[in-house]
C-alpha cells in the first residue's frame, strides 16, 4: 500500500510563495481532500506530488520513497484533471490504453485486458468504440478515471474532477467515486476541491488550505462539529460566527449572557462563538436570542431565517413552520450549550 508525505514543501513563482512549508501525510488507502478557495495552494500541492512543479524547499514522498527529483512518469501515479484531457481523435479504449503504452507498463498482449478491466470498473465497457465527442460530460469523466486506473497506480490524484459537471451529474459521480474507493482500498487518493460537499461526502480526512498554508486537518465530522479556526468553521459547512467576550462560566454577546463551555479561552478575552444554523431553533429555549427577521429563504425541506440580533445576522434552518414569519417580525432563537464551539479570536487564521 502506498501513501503520500509532504515534508516542509514550499513552492514559489517569481518570488511569490504559493505553497508555504506544507507538512501533511496521506495514509495508505486514505482519501484526503485538499479543500480551500482559489489561490489557497491546494492544486500546487497536488502538482508537487505529480512532479509538475519542483519544490523550492522540502521533499515529497510516495510510499516512503523520496520522489522530489523524479519525473512524473516514474512516480507510479494516476491523475484526473477537470478538463479530462481526452484525445479527441482516439476511441475510448485507445484513450484508456494510452498511459499503458506510453509508459510501457505491461506487455502488448496484456493491454486489452487492462483496458477492459478499467472500463468495466467505471461502467464504460459498452462505450469502448466511441469517440469522446460522442459522450456526455459525465461519461468523459469516467473515461478519464478509467485511464488513470488502468496503470494500477498506488496514488490517484484528482484535481477538481467534477467542476465541469452539472449538479445532478456531480452527485452521481460522487457516488461512483465512493464506490470505486471501496473497490480499490489499496489506492491512496488526493482530491483537490473548493466544494465542501464533495470533501464532506468523499474524504476520510480533509486538509483545509488558505493563503498557501495548511490551516486545519481532520475527519469531516471533526472539522464540521468542532472546528478549530474561524476559517474552518466558515469554509467547512455554514456557521454563525458571533463575536463574544469571555466571562467566568459564560460568554457575553452584546447584552446577552450565553451559557457555553469557556475553559478553552481566558476570562476577559475576545472570542468567536460558532453555532451551525441547523442547530439553532425557533422559539423559547436555552441561550435565547431575540431579534427581528431580516430575510426568509425557502429551501424545500427547510426555511433559512436571517434574524438581526445586536447588529449581526443570525442564521437558523427551521424544518417545520406552522406560519412563515414576515420581514420585521420579532422572534426568539435558541441553541443548546453543547452545540456551540468557542474559538479563540484569530487562532489559525493569520
Amino acid at each position: 500500500m502506498t501513501g503520500i508525505r509532504f515534508d516542509g514543501v514550499s513552492v514559489a513563482y517569481g518570488g511569490n510563495t504559493v505553497l508555504d512549508s506544507l507538512d501533511l501525510t496521506v495514509e495508505p488507502g486514505e482519501v484526503m481532500a485538499l479543500l480551500g478557495p482559489s489561490g489557497s495552494g491546494k492544486t500546487t500541492a497536488l502538482r508537487a506530488v505529480a512532479g509538475f512543479v519542483r519544490p523550492a524547499s522540502g521533499r515529497v514522498f510516495i510510499g516512503g520513497r523520496d520522489v522530489t527529483a523524479l519525473p512524473p512518469h516514474r512516480r507510479g501515479i494516476g491523475m484526473v484533471v477537470q478538463q479530462y484531457a481526452l484525445f479527441p481523435h482516439m476511441r475510448v479504449a485507445d484513450n484508456v490504453a494510452f498511459g499503458l503504452k506510453a509508459q510501457k507498463l505491461v506487455a502488448k498482449g496484456e493491454i486489452a485486458g487492462r483496458v477492459a478491466e478499467a472500463l468495466e470498473m467505471t461502467g464504460m465497457a459498452a462505450y469502448a468504440r466511441r469517440y469522446p465527442r460522442e459522450l456526455s460530460g459525465g461519461q468523459q469523466q469516467r473515461v478519464a478515471i478509467a485511464r488513470a486506473l488502468a496503470i494500477r497506480p498506488g496514488v490517484l490524484l484528482l484535481d477538481e474532477p467534477l467542476s465541469a459537471l452539472d449538479a445532478q451529474l456531480r452527485s452521481g459521480m460522487l457516488t461512483e467515486l465512493a464506490r470505486l474507493h471501496r473497490e480499490l482500498p489499496d489506492v491512496s487518493i488526493l482530491y483537490v476541491t473548493h466544494d465542501q460537499v464533495e470533501a464532506l461526502t468523499l474524504a476520510d480526512r480533509i486538509a483545509v488550505m488558505d493563503r498557501a498554508r495548511l490551516r486545519d486537518c481532520g475527519t469531516p465530522q471533526e472539522l464540521y462539529r468542532r472546528p478549530r479556526t474561524e476559517f474552518t468553521a466558515s469554509f467547512v459547512g455554514n456557521a454563525n460566527l458571533l463575536p463574544v467576550r469571555v466571562e467566568p462560566g459564560y460568554v457575553s454577546f452584546g447584552g446577552t449572557a450565553l451559557a457555553v463551555a469557556t475553559e478553552s479561552v481566558a476570562v476577559g478575552a475576545s472570542a468567536t462563538l460558532c453555532v451551525r444554523p441547523h442547530l439553532v431553533g425557533l422559539g423559547d429555549g436555552p441561550n435565547a436570542l431575540r431579534g427581528r427577521i431580516s430575510e426568509v429563504q425557502w429551501r424545500g425541506s427547510t426555511h433559512r431565517l436571517y434574524v438581526e440580533v445586536d447588529g449581526h445576522a443570525v442564521k437558523a434552518d427551521v424544518r417545520e413552520l406552522r406560519e412563515t414569519p414576515a420581514l420585521g417580525d420579532e422572534v426568539t432563537l435558541h441553541f443548546a450549550s453543547e452545540d456551540a464551539v468557542l474559538l479563540s479570536a484569530g487562532v489559525g487564521d493569520g
